[in-house]
């Protein structure tokens, strides 16, 4: 089954954020991640929160996707990423394949 990172985004640091997105981007795909949205326009529909950027990556499954959040290679993005931007990040599984 599908998993899915869902990240909720405020840059800080625009270097850094580029420097952080470029290296994520190179890790996700070693372990087979895909975007599905990455900072697109955003319209609220629903709420009062103003929205932020929003980042959808997918996985083949949870196990993978813990995986490579795991994994030596992204532990060097999140040093990058600590000062670059804030986010809430979600981990969520998709619909069983029926």
């Amino acid at each position: 089954m599908s998993a899915y990172v869902i990240s909720e985004v405020e840059m800080r640091d625009p270097d850094g954020f580029e420097a952080y997105r470029a290296l994520a981007a190179k890790t996700i795909a070693q372990y087979g991640g895909r975007y599905l949205v990455r900072g697109g326009k955003v319209d609220l529909a629903e709420g009062n929160l103003p929205p932020k950027a929003i980042v959808i990556v997918e996985f083949e499954s949870m196990a993978r996707l813990k995986e490579w959040y795991a994994s030596p290679d992204y532990a060097e993005a999140l040093k990058i990423r600590a000062g670059a931007l804030e986010r809430r990040l979600l981990f969520v599984e998709g619909v069983p394949e029926m």
